[in-house]
């Protein structure tokens, strides 16, 4: 029973990719949507029902379908394994993953390619669905590289756009650099305990009695590399903002359910790896501190909708690796959680605000939608006030925890957090009074046709807004249905240390007060004194810095870019022509040998016989001599 509902949970999203793919155009858009719906709600429904097994007995699923590699004492296994972490992440993954299907007949009814893209949205889920599932690290690499391939594709979907190909061949190559450490980490991994195996790999390092910690915080970082270029953290996050190139509700897949998931999933599966790589925890808090602020100052000047929320995600990652760093799983899996609904739902609401004007991303050339669009904006209000840390949104829970468990362990690192956190209140804010408030600043055509989005798109929106909600619901302070659930999976769970004492209820009133102080400016400088930002051409000083976020893409062009175009193009316009030019020179010698030694080819019998003669006495007289 069990191995027969995870080939359905894991088999549906193939069937509908194959279904569209082969059939979707002549079964016409509707059929086709339809179909990559059902597909992804039934693995909801699977999902619920493993969900419910494994709450009421306490106990994860192992499933093996077959032996697959064995080299030497290495042996690898085909399996899943069905436990709490894995569960969780697939409630959301199919959930909010249907939700997005649902939108997507109506978002993309116009085009031509409606099926393609729901073929390709069923391949996303059923790759991270397998990334989730599986019993080992090989099979999550297979989940890992087939996410990297489907965000290519859908990112790239529109590709008539060449600057969105480009989008899609940024995203595909810089997660190919940290796949290349994942790979060096799994490498070392299975070389120090020779198996990739979760459940056989915790037991070994547990039992192990002089393990090689320095090789094992080797292998912790390498795999971080790899978290680091799927979730987007600094060196490697620059491909996540040129992503929106993709259709919106691609971008809400990959920033809220999907991908970006995928490395806060990895290190908390490998918590075991993690907690014996004290140096490598302190690297990851860092980063995600570092990630969570750089991106923050570069969603304060964006004007298109889509990019705020990009740097948005960024950002919001960076918290949850911060949490990580400190080995507080659980709190980076809950405002995993918190994030898929409210960020999933500030995706659609955009992709219904562009949708209303017919393309248009650029928050200059909007205002005023409010009564036009009353669901979209009260869903995005309440997402945004989830985000901003409000009480009692979902995200006013999940990010107190991650702040609380930062000036536990590193005050610096907690005052970056903070800081990151109020520039977010201040930037949602200023995207939701640009959008929504004072007069509509379009052109006269938009104006004539806004309205409010269909019941298609309006519904999933409903849905998420109540679950970034009441989402936080599920880890209240000093009571965490989430922090029991997880408990199995982890040696410790840090949220047991915060207790609701003068100390946390201080951290709660500040965190709570500088998500109102952002809001506060957004309102006075957006609202009240009615500021419209800069055109492109006018921005300057810092503003122009940070609104061509630090230049690092052109440093990281002048750096890699163009040496290894110039590289390249010195192979190719040198080192292959000479090469060519000898290949090509030693063929027409063979060529004319050829040709020279064509000509005795006479067809003279008596001439052949002659020859035949000669060379049968030449051998005869070198027999007689040699004697």
């Amino acid at each position: 029973m069990d191995t027969n509902l995870a080939l359905i949970l894991v088999l549906t999203p193939l069937l509908g990719f194959l279904v569209n793919v082969f059939f979707g155009k002549s079964l016409g858009k509707t059929v086709s949507g339809a179909i990559g719906t059902i597909a992804v709600a039934i693995s909801f429904v699977v999902s619920l029902l493993l969900f419910n097994q494994i709450t009421s007995t306490g106990k994860g699923i192992q499933v093996t379908l077959f032996d697959w590699i064995q080299i030497s004492n290495l042996k690898i296994n085909l399996g899943f394994l069905l436990d709490q972490l894995s569960v969780l992440w697939l409630l959301f993954v199919t959930g909010i993953g249907s939700l997005i299907h649902l939108y997507s007949i109506s978002y993309m009814h116009d085009d031509e390619n409606m099926h393609k893209f729901f073929a390709y949205l069923n391949l996303f889920v059923f790759f991270m669905i397998t990334l989730v599932i599986g019993s080992n690290l090989l099979v999550l690499f297979i989940g890992w590289e087939g996410v990297g391939l489907c965000s290519y594709l859908l990112i790239g979907f529109w590709h008539k756009n060449q600057d969105y190909n480009d989008a899609a061949k940024k995203a595909f190559i810089m997660n190919r650099i940290g796949d290349l450490g994942l790979l060096i980490g799994m490498f070392i991994i299975g070389s120090m305990f020779s198996t990739l195996d979760y459940a056989t790999l915790k037991t070994a390092i547990a039992g192990a009695s002089n393990l090689n910690l320095p090789l094992l915080s080797l292998a912790a970082l390498c795999l971080f590399i790899g978290a680091c270029g799927k979730s987007a953290q600094i060196p490697l996050y620059t491909w996540l903002p040129d992503a929106m190139a993709g259709p919106t509700p691609v971008s809400a897949l990959i920033h809220a359910a999907t991908m970006v998931t995928a490395g806060i999933f990895m290190v908390t599966r490998l918590n075991f790896v993690f907690d014996l790589a004290t140096d490598v925890q302190t690297v990851i808090a860092v980063i995600g501190a570092i990630t969570s602020l750089v991106a923050a100052t570069i969603g304060l000047v964006q004007n298109d909708i889509k990019k705020v929320l990009a740097y948005s995600t960024v950002s919001q990652l960076g918290l949850m690796f911060l949490a990580l760093g400190f080995g507080a799983y659980e709190v980076a899996v809950f405002h995993v959680i918190t994030h898929a609904f409210f960020k999933a739902c500030l995706f659609l609401g955009s992709g219904s605000v562009i949708h209303g004007l017919h393309g248009e991303q650029d928050m200059r050339n909007m205002g005023g939608l409010r009564k036009a669009m009353p669901i979209t904006f009260w869903t995005m209000l309440i997402s945004s006030l989830a985000i901003s840390g409000v009480p009692f949104f979902s995200g006013f829970f999940s990010k107190d925890e991650i702040l609380l468990t930062a000036f536990h362990h590193s005050i610096p690192l907690y005052v970056v957090g903070s800081i990151a956190s109020i520039m977010t209140a201040f930037y949602m804010f200023r995207l939701m009074f640009l959008t929504f408030f004072k007069e509509f600043r379009g052109t006269e055509e938009q104006k004539h046709h806004l309205h409010e989005s269909g019941s298609l798109i309006t519904i999933p929106l409903i849905i998420l807004a109540i679950l970034a909600t009441f989402g936080g619901l599920i880890s209240l302070p000093g009571n965490s249905w989430l922090n029991g659930y997880l408990a199995p999976l982890f040696t410790k769970v840090a949220g047991e240390e915060h207790h609701l004492g003068a100390t946390e209820y201080t951290l709660m009133g500040v965190a709570v007060l500088g998500g109102l102080l952002g809001i506060l400016i957004a309102y006075i400088k957006y609202f009240k004194q009615d500021n419209v930002p800069e055109s492109d051409e006018n921005i300057t000083g810092l503003s122009k810095v940070l609104y061509n976020k630090y230049y690092v893409d052109e440093v990281y062009d002048a750096v890699f870019v163009q040496p290894i175009n110039s590289l390249s193009k010195f192979f190719r316009d040198y080192i292959e022509t000479g090469l060519s030019a000898l290949v090509f020179g030693l063929g027409k010698i063979a060529n004319e040998i050829a040709f020279q030694g064509k000509k005795l080819q006479t067809g003279s019998i008596g001439l052949y016989l002659f020859v035949f003669v000669l060379g049968l006495c030449a051998i005869v007289s070198y027999i007689f001599l040699a004697q």
